[in-house]
């Protein structure tokens, strides 16, 4: 069986953070949507998730157009099947990210972030999965 590990460079909306995460079911989009409606006030968000079988479409939710379309372009770069993206814009990853974990959907979390970020992705016959990231740089120094 082949495989091959490809980093996939992820861009979103100067100012924004982005949670990258995994989860096992479409109700997802729904779920992860009202955490953030709830969670914070005056929060703007683009969440796209990857479905892993039937159509395998992208789906969406969001109350900032811009972020929506971050959130997909990072979910169709990377393509790896039950992966979520959210952009997030006033607010933090630390706002909302016991609530995504706590999601009854959400598998892992992979990052959470506002750093440049690359996913590691392993691709054999079957598809694509997240194998890990690269979240901003190495350490420079002690």
């Amino acid at each position: 069986m082949d495989i091959t590990i490809t980093a996939v460079q992820l861009s979103w909306t100067e100012g924004c953070n982005i949670i990258v995460g995994q989860s096992h079911f479409i109700k997802t989009v729904e779920d992860i949507s009202e955490i953030m409606i709830t969670s914070v006030p005056g929060a703007e968000f683009g969440l796209a998730f990857c479905e892993a079988s039937g159509p395998c479409l992208i789906r969406t939710e969001g109350n900032n157009e811009a972020l929506v379309r971050d959130a997909t372009e990072c979910a169709r770069a990377v393509g790896a099947g039950h992966s979520f993206f959210l952009v997030l814009k006033n607010a933090y990853p630390i706002n909302v990210l016991n609530q995504i974990k706590n999601c009854q959907e959400v598998a892992r979390i992979f990052a959470a972030t506002a750093n440049p970020l690359q996913v590691l992705t392993a691709e054999t016959a079957q598809g694509r999965g997240i194998v890990g990231v690269v979240d901003g740089s190495s350490p420079a120094g002690v």
